[in-house]
């Protein structure tokens, strides 16, 4: 994480961090509390080996020393805490659903319903890592593949039970609801750039060019042949 050791802190200090690869391991004299709003990050923690994502969090105490790997495009919610917090050891917690600071917060502090939210929250387990990016970048290379949640759930080495929760908890999607709107994502942008109905349908997972057409008014709200038209212009 970024060191803001240069001034004392006086209460919890939120914020949101964007990072992007390899950070040397360091260290500061204040509590941080961090999970995931997009993409993961890789950590080792006085030695151990951590995660975050945007379903699990973890606290890292005061003069822990920490390094961090972190994908592409990776944003984070950090609560930079006073060292007088009663955290000394390492420990995950669940993030926050993605709307409770609208219906939780309005009373605190930003900073100060994390803390709230992180003293109450019991203590997770270490879980298999469920790398979004990566299976997304699989069925992005093969929209018309066989994207069965089975077939998902191999791609992470959990059963399809186990990968439907932690999906969900991921990505705020169902594993089908979430392949539904990234064939539907890919489909309209091949419109707009002027490629044909009918294989733009095959190549995204659709059997013909009418349920394409029909999933795109329904879920989307827009015809086939308008994207094509914008393209035109």
């Amino acid at each position: 994480m970024a060191d803001h050791s240069h001034h004392r802190l006086l209460a919890p200090d939120y914020s949101v961090r964007h990072y992007e690869g390899e950070q040397q391991a360091h260290s500061h004299d204040h509590v941080q509390l961090l999970y995931a709003l997009a993409g993961r990050m890789e950590l080792e923690v006085n030695g151990k080996a951590a995660y975050v994502d945007t379903a699990s969090g973890v606290v890292i105490p005061a003069g822990s020393t920490h390094a961090y790997l972190a994908q592409k495009g990776s944003a984070l919610a950090v609560v930079d805490v006073p060292d007088g917090a009663d955290w000394t050891q390492m420990r995950r917690f669940a993030a926050p659903p993605r709307d409770w600071l609208a219906t939780h917060a309005s009373a605190l502090t930003v900073a100060q319903a994390h803390v709230a939210w992180v003293q109450q929250s019991p203590q997770l387990l270490l879980r298999r890592a469920l790398d979004v990016q990566a299976i997304t970048a699989a069925v992005r290379a093969d929209l018309a593949g066989d994207w069965r949640t089975p077939q998902l759930a191999a791609l992470a080495h959990l059963s399809p039970q186990r990968f439907h929760v932690r999906w969900l908890e991921l990505t705020g999607s169902t594993p089908q609801q979430w392949l539904r709107d990234l064939r539907l994502t890919e489909a309209s942008k091949a419109l707009a750039a002027g490629q044909p109905l009918e294989t733009t349908a095959l190549r995204c997972g659709y059997s013909t060019a009418s349920a394409l057409a029909y999933a795109l008014r329904r879920d989307r709200g827009v015809g086939s042949r308008s994207l094509r038209k914008s393209a035109a212009r």
